[in-house]
């Protein structure tokens, strides 16, 4: 379990370095005069992207994990279907639109790129 939290950190510290040095050396002096830039249109369709797979990632895991405690919970009691799976159709309608949700907002985010 070390190594996987140690690949982890490495792994999000690495893509943190990567992004924070690109948007760094984009900057330049005409886009501190225009605004956003060429560069910053790129910076807010990366945002949308990192958006999206997060909400999607979260999201699968949720969904994942709720379908498998009830599905262990109606393995061990049968009889209890009916009143399981009711409340776990709703759940993951909750979880997904947490993903819709980001969507959206990358639309929006999408939306800000004059074009």
């Amino acid at each position: 379990m070390n190594k996987i939290k140690t690949f982890t950190y490495a792994f999000i510290g690495a893509v943190m370095a990567v992004l924070g040095g690109s948007v760094s050396a984009m900057a330049s002096e005409g886009a501190a005069a225009s605004g956003y830039g060429a560069q910053g249109y790129g910076a807010i369709a990366i945002a949308a992207g990192i958006a999206i797979a997060g909400a999607a990632f979260g999201c699968g895991l949720g969904q994942g994990r709720a379908v498998a405690a009830a599905m262990e919970s109606i393995g061990r009691n049968p009889n209890s279907a009916d009143r399981i799976q009711t409340p776990m159709i709703i759940g993951l309608a909750m979880i997904e639109a947490l993903a819709i949700y980001a969507l959206v907002i990358a639309f929006f985010l999408q939306g800000k790129i004059p074009g």
